[in-house]
Order: C-alpha cells, then sequence, then structure tokens
C-alpha cells in the first residue's frame, strides 16, 4: 500500500468510497492527443472572438451573483434543440457529469439504486458512489449490443430506481435503437424508474438517426442529458443540459448548489449557441475522419464498430497494450479502454488522423501478430 493510500485510509472516509480509484485518463505531453474524445477542431476565430466579447461584457457584473435561473441560457438550449421544448423543460450544469450527478442526488442515494450496462461511460458507477447510490451492472450480448427485449427484462428483474441508457454508448459508439427507450421506460412503470438517455455525441450520429428527444412528451421519467464538450468545442467551459418535464428541473432545483452556473459560464455557453453554425460544421467534418477511420482499420484487418459518435472503438487486437504503447512512443496517444483486444480512438482532424493511422499501419506491418 502506498503512502498517500495509507493516509486517505485513516480518515474517516465512508466505506463505499474505500478502495475506488477517481476517474481519470492519462494526460502526457505528446503531439496528437485522441484519448478522451475532444473536439478536435477547436473553437473557430469568429466563435472565440464572440465569447471574448461575452465575457468582457459579463465580467463588468462579476460582484453580483450570477442569474440563478440562467434563464437566457436555458431559452437559446430549448432554441437549439427545438422538439417544442421551452426553457422550463432544460436544466444546465457544470458539464453533464454534474447533471448527471444531481439526477443521482434527487433520485438517487442511500436504499436506492441505479442501473447501467457495461461496457458503458466509466464515470456511471463513481457517480454512483458519490451519491451513495448502488450500481447494478446489466448485461450486454456479447457483440456489447443491446435489444430493447432484453434492456426491458432487466429492469423489471433488478427494479432500478434509475437507468443509464448511454447513446451513442462510449466506449463503443454504438447508438440505441428508441425502441430500446421505449421499452425500458415502459418496464419501469411500477417501480417509478428515472430512464436518463445519455446522449453526449449525439450530433456525431450518422443523419436521419433519431434522438430520445422525441419521446420526451408524456414521458415524465425520461430525462435526455446532453453536453456542450464534444459537438460544441467547450470541454474547458464545463457545460452540460438536459431535457426532461419541468417537474424534473424543479427536483433539480432542491438538490443544486445556490448560483452553481457563473456568469463566465453562462455567457459563454450563450455566445457559442449564437454561433453554432460555424461549430456544426466542424462536427461534419470530424464525422468524414471518423468514417475514414472506420473503413482503414477494416482495411487494416482490425474490427471497428459502427461508430455514431466522435471516436471509433476497435477491435482485432492481441495485445491492445503493446498497440496502445508504440502508438504513444511515435506520439500518438489513444485510448485503453481495459477490454481484452479493444482500444478506442477519438477522429482527430485530417492531419491528426492521417499520423494516427499510418503510425498504427507501420506498427502492424512491423510486427503482424499484433493482430488477433
Amino acid at each position: 500500500m502506498n503512502d498517500q493510500l495509507e493516509r486517505l485510509n485513516r480518515l474517516p472516509l465512508r466505506a463505499n468510497l474505500r478502495g475506488i480509484s477517481p476517474y481519470g485518463a492519462p494526460q502526457l505531453d505528446v503531439p496528437i492527443l485522441l484519448n478522451v474524445n475532444e473536439n478536435t477542431h477547436g473553437v473557430p476565430l469568429n466563435v472565440r472572438e464572440a465569447i471574448t466579447a461575452a465575457v468582457t461584457e459579463a465580467a463588468t457584473g462579476l460582484n453580483r451573483y450570477p442569474d440563478r435561473e440562467f434563464t437566457t441560457l436555458r431559452q437559446d438550449l430549448a432554441d437549439y434543440l427545438g422538439h417544442g421544448l421551452g426553457a422550463e423543460n432544460i436544466w444546465a450544469a457544470n458539464g453533464s457529469n454534474e447533471v448527471l450527478q444531481q439526477i443521482l442526488q434527487a433520485f438517487g442515494g442511500p436504499g436506492r439504486s441505479v442501473l447501467g450496462f457495461p461496457p458503458t461511460y466509466s464515470m456511471y458507477p463513481l457517480l454512483a458512489s458519490g451519491t451513495d447510490t448502488e450500481y447494478l451492472r446489466g448485461v450486454r450480448a456479447d457483440d456489447y449490443g443491446l435489444s430493447a427485449e432484453d434492456a426491458a427484462r432487466q429492469v423489471r428483474e433488478l427494479k432500478p430506481n434509475i437507468v443509464f441508457l448511454c447513446s451513442p454508448n462510449n466506449p463503443t459508439g454504438t447508438g440505441l435503437g428508441l425502441d430500446v427507450v421505449e421499452q425500458v421506460y415502459a418496464a419501469g412503470a411500477e417501480s417509478q424508474t428515472i430512464v436518463i438517455v445519455d446522449e453526449a455525441y449525439h450530433e456525431f450520429a450518422h443523419d436521419g438517426t433519431p434522438s430520445a428527444l422525441t419521446l420526451l412528451e408524456g414521458r415524465e421519467r425520461l430525462i435526455v442529458s446532453r453536453t456542450m464538450s464534444k459537438a460544441f468545442a467547450l470541454a474547458g467551459a464545463r457545460v452540460g443540459y438536459m431535457a426532461a418535464a419541468p417537474e424534473v428541473t424543479d427536483a433539480l432545483r432542491l438538490v443544486r448548489l445556490p448560483y452553481h452556473l457563473s456568469a463566465i459560464t453562462q455567457a459563454t455557453a450563450i455566445a457559442a449557441l449564437t454561433h453554432r453554425e460555424a461549430l456544426m460544421a466542424d462536427v461534419e467534418d470530424i464525422k468524414v475522419q471518423r468514417d475514414r477511420i472506420v473503413s482503414e482499420l477494416t482495411r487494416l484487418g482490425l474490427k471497428p464498430a459502427a461508430s455514431d459518435s466522435n471516436y471509433v472503438f476497435f477491435g482485432g487486437l492481441a495485445d491492445p497494450g503493446t498497440v496502445w504503447q508504440q502508438l504513444l512512443d511515435a506520439g500518438v496517444l489513444i485510448r485503453d479502454v481495459g477490454i481484452p483486444g479493444h482500444l478506442r480512438v477519438t477522429a482527430g482532424t485530417e492531419p491528426e488522423t492521417t499520423a494516427f493511422l499510418a503510425a498504427l499501419a507501420e506498427i502492424l506491418d512491423h510486427a503482424p501478430e499484433l493482430r488477433s
């Protein structure tokens, strides 16, 4: 046991927090960073200028608390999402993780449970631990898919208070059909289960892919979570949001910290939403690079999953740890998600994607035994 862990265990830490590790991906100084699904294109100049002007204006009032209800931001987010949503349907916080945490604070807690379907977003069990909510591990098919019938059956059997449905799923990048959401919601009627559809990467989905936003009407236990970290290239600003029935946003007001969204955060998000056309153009370019990665990995004899996100999950590796390390040695950082035979790579700019594909091809050419 290292000294830091020993000192931590001397504190009166809650029992359910002992022995777990905090969330964290490697933060290394390498030329090409393709490991945490950031928007690799950055913020366009005109959007940066608009954000700078908005933040400068907001700074004149920093001696006052911000709008506690972030009224303008909620209306702008509702306008962006469409589907007949109004400001009363919208909630936002410091990243979608905080939104999810607030949902668990309101509807989870001691004696309650949340169901996830691993492999999925690794923050879900950590959010459960942080709110003292029991985390139930559902089961996927061997190909990591999740059918409506199987998901609904598990909800009926386990009767969780909350369900996480990640679509597109992280780390596999595959989307869920709306039939999964519909049947899971119906299966949770008796247990009054809150159903969260985490659509953090929805803007990267293939054209015509429907959103669970279309299912919100008449379903007061359904929540659709989104983020501005990915498509809007605002990972550093920490803005996440959700859409749901107005009574859900009322529930989150009971647990949010006072004035939790700073005036600077609100100004940044509003400016970005005003200039979303430029940001969405970059999303289209990222989708091109993502599809290129899928095509090239297939050509290399690997097994990429179909992706509706800004990353590609791929298998066909006999020793993913060695491939990951050799890519790092070549200046390319991708993600080892701990799933045997698989790695995950974020779709970069055209030069970044080219560098990744070239480095991987060279590694496999020199050591074909690294393929499974």
